[in-house]
């Protein structure tokens, strides 16, 4: 694969001379179409997507580099040196010393037809001692986000990097809005509001390590070809998954379990990939009752369940159970089996059901060709 950096140089040296970018080789690989277009070297992709994060690209060619994503996809080096820019774009956030492995949990979606259970989650994990970084957008219009459950729950967003570490340190958990992780990314998320749709910077902020020392990370994905492209990458790019990634199916693009659903879950360490939890359609357990979807509703069940008047849903408990395990077994430097966390049989409701479509029109595989919630 040729650099089109050295290609270019002379009048990307010149460009760069007037504080501006030459985009013009990048978009003729990249917006050829679905068909003709040419994915773009690591080191390429990285260039380009700094040059966009630094403010060196006008908004015509932003707006064609954006289409021209959304067209064709980003390949799994693409996304390797998308991700490597952002990095360099970030304040990391320190984990606490002696706290053990921390977690990020990315919150870009928030939810439409389901609660945002996100919230829950993090709490759960944070009762269990786990330092949890939740990141994400504040507002987001039609949608109720994590920031807005954790502000009813008494948990507001934290203002600065520096704050989510003393956060971590005391009640280990913390809401870093967008904006303060990096200010760059949350430009490029906002391009939704002009474009309609969402970039590459809503994949990328889905598999930041936000820490100074690499956390165990929860990647999820909605349209089922992204967990091939994702698990390519991580597989591939063994720095890329330093701390570890779970990935696995997204409930409304959030990385919290479907209550509805056991979703395959694939567990990155090392460039090497197990799988901890096989797809299965589980039967609905009728002790299970969910709040409606607005923030209060969803902010006073959750509060419930911590306090014991709600059991926490099974599928929910399996997978704070899992990263329980794996950040405790990191942090004495073993690889625990995930035979246990696999095993269906265990559920609570102790069969596999074969269960109509869902509420929401979705079936379990192959999904409805839609592109990652995007």
């Amino acid at each position: 694969m040729h650099s089109i950096a050295t290609r270019s140089a002379p009048r990307e040296q010149k460009a760069m001379t007037e504080a501006a970018f030459s985009c013009a080789p990048y978009i003729k690989e990249i917006g050829r179409g679905a068909r003709g277009a040419r994915a773009l070297s690591g080191d390429d992709a990285a260039r380009l997507f700094d040059a966009m994060l630094s403010g060196q690209v006008g908004p015509v060619e932003t707006g064609a580099i954006v289409m021209a994503y959304r067209i064709k996809g980003e390949a799994p080096e693409e996304l390797a040196g998308m991700l490597r820019a952002a990095h360099a774009h970030l304040t990391p956030v320190a984990v606490p010393a002696g706290a053990g492995r921390a977690v990020a949990i990315p919150s870009y979606n928030g939810a439409r037809k389901q609660p945002n259970l996100t919230p829950l989650l993090a709490l759960l994990l944070a009762r269990e001692g786990v330092p949890v970084l939740v990141h994400g957008v504040g507002t987001d219009p039609g949608r109720v986000t994590s920031a807005d459950i954790f502000s009813a729950l008494g948990h507001p967003p934290v203002a600065s990097t520096a704050d989510a570490a003393a956060a971590l340190t005391g009640a280990r958990l913390a809401f870093l809005p967008i904006e303060a992780l990096s200010p760059a990314l949350a430009g490029l998320l906002a391009l939704r509001r002009t474009l309609g749709v969402r970039n590459s910077a809503h994949t990328i902020v889905k598999l930041l390590q936000p820490f100074d020392t690499p956390g165990l990370r929860l990647v999820n994905y909605t349209h089922p070809p992204y967990r091939d492209s994702l698990a390519a990458l991580f597989a591939a790019h063994a720095e890329v998954a330093q701390g570890d990634v779970l990935l696995a199916r997204g409930t409304e693009g959030e990385a919290v379990a479907d209550t509805r659903r056991q979703v395959q879950v694939d567990w990155f360490r090392d460039g090497q990939q197990r799988i901890v939890a096989q797809a299965a359609r589980v039967a609905a357990d009728p002790t299970e009752t969910l709040p409606a979807c607005d923030a209060q509703a969803t902010a006073g069940w959750i509060a419930d369940v911590l306090a014991g008047r709600q059991p926490v849903p099974a599928s929910i408990a399996r997978q704070v159970e899992a990263i329980v395990r794996i950040v405790r077994d990191a942090a004495v430097g073993d690889s625990p089996s995930p035979a246990p966390v696999a095993r269906t049989e265990a559920m609570p409701t102790g069969r596999i059901a074969q269960a109509p479509p869902l509420a929401d029109g979705t079936a379990d595989a192959p999904d409805n060709a839609r592109r990652d919630a995007q």
